[in-house]
């Protein structure tokens, strides 16, 4: 082969990598290899609102697996949010096998609302609505839409919460086990590259594909490894909350080969496993008696519940002998919403 006939071959090659690369297409949003870029997901309005969602996609000029990161679930979680942004600038394309997709913010009305749990163009919680509709309510058209241009596209999956501004949260990872040993040592190696020192053995009930309700579940009912992270208290952006976010990207990059480069180690674990979240049996106003990180004795006093003249309610107690997950660090309280939520220590598996 002369010298010209090489340059051809090597250019060939060098376009089909291309080529591989420039296939993800999310939402309009178009991969280009070695490069990042930004732009939006684009939700029509149907009667009740529009919505953009902003996405980042860096693609690495080699082909490799794809990571999916999801912020901005709940709007009043700014440090996952904040932490994705500076992941963003951090990864090189360069140096980067495969592609990442970032969801800066998945719940644009409540971010830019300043509301809780729940989105103010329709009331639902985004995080109960998967895999959505595209016919549905504006939170149903959303979850759909990150569901076909994230999710469906990913091979490993993280929806990346933080407590939320009224939960006053220690720091913890949700690690999914679905009973299929190799799919759960694949998100348990995530899981420990993250990088919490406290993490929850989920075994929540394996949902139907058409009825995941959560992002995570989206992704464990197409065969993607996925979980859920929670880093950040009551909205705060400190930096360390952000920095934390960041630095558990950039590890589970390195631990996935995505990036050059030893992943740190594990740090000693605390495992928790059966959890409860206990809620409020009366609308009211509760007041806290821990704090997220705290561990409590069965029966141990969570907080008391008033009534809006200050006589007490209930005192809320504590349904066995565990760390406090989170607790609801401000005032206002609804029937039915959590007021913590506490998980035994247990050995690790």
């Amino acid at each position: 082969m002369n010298i010209l006939s090489k340059t051809i071959a090597v250019a060939v090659l060098a376009l089909g990598a291309a080529q591989v690369q420039a296939q993800i297409d999310v939402g309009g949003v178009k991969a280009v290899q070695g490069a990042r870029t930004t732009g939006f997901i684009e939700i029509a309005d149907t009667g009740d609102g529009a919505s953009r969602i902003p996405v980042s996609i860096i693609a690495g000029v080699k082909a490799g697996p794809t990571l999916a990161l999801v912020g901005g679930t709940h709007g009043y979680e700014y440090a996952p949010v904040m932490g994705l942004q500076m992941a963003a600038k951090r990864v090189n394309p360069a140096e980067l096998t495969g592609t990442v997709i970032i969801v800066h913010v998945a719940n644009m009305p409540s971010f830019l609302g300043r509301t809780i749990y729940y989105s103010p163009a329709d009331g639902a919680n985004l995080n109960r609505v998967y895999p959505g509709k595209a016919d549905g309510s504006l939170s149903q058209r959303i979850a759909h839409a990150i569901t076909t241009q994230v999710i469906e596209q990913s091979d490993y999956l993280v929806d990346m919460h933080s407590g939320d501004g009224n939960e006053d949260l220690r720091s913890y990872i949700y690690m999914p086990v679905t009973g299929d040993d190799e799919f759960d040592a694949k998100i348990k190696g995530m899981a420990l590259a993250f990088g919490l020192d406290h993490i929850v053995i989920d075994r929540r009930e394996n949902l139907p594909a058409d009825a995941s309700l959560y992002t995570d579940m989206t992704g464990l009912t197409r065969g993607i490894p996925s979980m859920t992270t929670e880093v950040g208290r009551v909205g705060s952006t400190a930096p360390d909350l952000v920095r934390k976010n960041a630095e558990g990207v950039m590890n589970l990059l390195r631990h996935l080969k995505m990036l050059p480069g030893e992943e740190r180690p594990p740090q000693p674990t605390v495992w928790l496993g059966e959890f409860s979240v206990i809620t409020s049996p009366a609308d009211g106003m509760f007041i806290a008696s821990v704090r997220g990180g705290h561990t409590v004795a069965k029966g141990g006093v969570l907080g008391q519940l008033f009534d809006f003249f200050g006589e007490p309610i209930e005192t809320i107690r504590a349904p066995f002998a565990g760390m406090v997950n989170y607790v609801i660090a401000t005032p206002p309280m609804r029937k039915g919403e959590p007021v913590a939520m506490v998980s035994k220590i247990v050995a690790e598996e």
